[in-house]
């Protein structure tokens, strides 16, 4: 087993949104649901994968402003508990997110690709099917576009001019042991990513699989592009970890009790997935 290609894999959560209702997380109805009126809090996270070669990270979340946007256009039913920005949390596992060089968008929704102007000298690994999603006719229609923030996809753009969007056309490797795999569903080019570990395999699902509960039960979440292809994703997800590896929802808070602290000071806030 080369060192090269095994890595520390770390879950940072920014925000969370407390007052969510579990009827807003999963399509049900009150009759197949009596529970769907409960709060179900959801939590926003950015990923770190890392090793003595490479530091790696998936998604770049939402800053401070965005937050307040949401809050004040949806007459305050929208509002978070904004803890850290994403490169703050970063930063309490020492990471310099100036000085990252690989970030993975799993897709463009305003809580993946918001803050892309912190990471000044990465690289952004995109599914070309996104970017065609994100700027093409679906926009048109408010239900799907209303997860996404037109300027963080503007700034997308402007990346893309300037060399530094890397697209991926279905599944490929981006570093030794470290691979992203187009499942689509909740939008036409979300991705997930595969991470080798000392423990396995850590599939990275963001949003393939909000909450454990999705890709477990086989319960779909109801902002969607393609519910044939999310619970297909689902599927994919439990094939990609392999027996005994570890699939991490993108937004349950669960898994801020499932893994250890990274460290002193990060409880709360950044858990180690491959931890014992």
């Amino acid at each position: 087993m080369s060192q090269n290609d095994i890595y520390e894999v770390y879950a940072v959560c920014y925000a969370i949104r407390h007052e969510r209702k579990r009827v807003e997380n999963h399509i049900v109805t009150a009759s197949s649901d009596p529970i769907h009126e409960q709060l179900e809090p959801l939590a926003y996270f950015v990923w770190a994968i890392r090793n003595s070669y490479r530091t790696i990270v998936v998604d770049t979340g939402f800053d401070q402003k965005e937050a307040d946007r949401r809050r004040e256009a949806s007459g305050n039913v929208w509002t978070c508990d904004f803890r850290h920005s994403p490169a703050a949390a970063l930063s309490l596992i020492d990471i310099d997110s100036r000085k990252v060089k690989d970030v993975v968008v799993t897709h463009l929704h305003y809580d993946h690709a918001g803050t892309l102007y912190d990471f000044p000298e990465a690289r952004f690994h995109l599914q070309e099917l996104e970017m065609q999603y994100a700027t093409g006719p679906h926009m048109a229609q408010r239900f799907f576009s209303g997860a996404y923030t037109v300027n963080h996809v503007v700034e997308v753009v402007r990346n893309v001019f300037e060399g530094r969007v890397v697209f991926h056309d279905g599944d490929d490797e981006i570093a030794p042991g470290v691979s992203v795999h187009h499942i689509g569903g909740h939008t036409m080019g979300i991705q997930c990513v595969r991470v080798k570990t000392r423990k396995g395999w850590v599939v990275l699902a963001s949003d393939v699989s909000h909450f454990y509960e999705n890709y477990q039960a086989r319960s779909p979440f109801p902002i969607v592009y393609n519910v044939a292809d999310m619970l297909k994703g689902f599927e994919r997800l439990e094939t990609l970890a392999e027996k005994g590896g570890i699939v991490l929802p993108g937004h349950d808070p669960l898994v801020l009790t499932r893994f250890p602290a990274a460290n002193e000071s990060s409880g709360g806030i950044v858990v180690r997935v491959d931890a014992d």
